[in-house]
């Protein structure tokens, strides 16, 4: 495939933009300048290609990991906020990549985007259980035993909302690992607060199989390996 087209399917642009782009030496071909938008190459052998410096995205699907810092918003185009898409690469958006669910403002930690629709799905769906784990840190009542009960039992919230089973692993008596396996909207906070506490840090470190990865400093993203990738899939049935 001709490099101008195998960029333009990547989603970076127009062919014609693609042999300016070419022309203008923003593009490199296994760590070479490339001077010629004819160039033959084969997708399937996974070409190093890099624009501006940064890789090209030639899968079929993507399926990336960011660790998402406070203050960005989890939205792909907001008028009013700074989003996650301040931590992508502008020419990886036209692929249709899409979050997994979404964090608050405040909320720190492992974000999923993905260009597969049925793996966002089902990852977001509570049909299929998969579970989202957070760091949490609360001010007021001490975290105690009983608190591992009642979560475990399904809490049902002041405003009427009926939580799913949920997970609490005490570290402290103000911080715990909390596992929820549904996404309702300010839900962490909202059980906490049913408690009379305030949530001071939130941090989501593990969605189903996934953790984020250790090395990855908040704005930062990457790929997930073919290892994540397959776990994930398995996760939900999907092959």
């Amino acid at each position: 495939m001709r490099l101008d087209r195998l960029l333009a399917e990547a989603g970076c642009g127009s062919r014609s933009e693609m042999k300016k782009w070419i022309r203008a030496r923003r593009v490199q071909v296994d760590g070479r300048i490339a001077e010629d938008a004819g160039l033959n190459l084969d997708p399937e052998a996974a070409p190093d290609v890099l624009v501006d410096g940064l890789p090209v995205l030639l899968r079929q699907h993507l399926t990336i990991m960011m660790h998402k810092p406070a203050g960005l918003i989890t939205a792909l185009d907001d008028l009013r906020h700074a989003t996650i898409t301040d931590c992508l690469p502008a020419h990886w958006m036209n692929r249709g990549l899409v979050p997994v669910g979404r964090l608050d403002r405040d909320t720190t930690g492992l974000l999923i985007l993905t260009t597969d629709g049925m793996l966002c799905h089902r990852l977001a769906s509570p049909r299929w259980s998969v579970g989202k784990t957070y760091r949490v840190t609360v001010s007021g009542p001490p975290l105690t035993e009983q608190d591992v009960r009642a979560f475990a039992a399904g809490l049902v919230l002041p405003d009427g909302l009926v939580c799913r089973p949920a997970v609490l692993a005490l570290i402290d008596p103000q911080t715990a690992d909390l596992e929820i396996h549904e996404g309702k909207y300010h839900q962490v906070k909202r059980m906490m607060l049913a408690g009379g506490r305030t949530v001071l840090a939130l941090h989501r470190w593990k969605i189903g199989p996934i953790e984020l990865d250790p090395d990855l400093q908040p704005g930062q993203v990457r790929f997930l390996t073919q290892n994540e990738i397959d776990r994930l899939y398995q996760s939900v049935n999907l092959d």
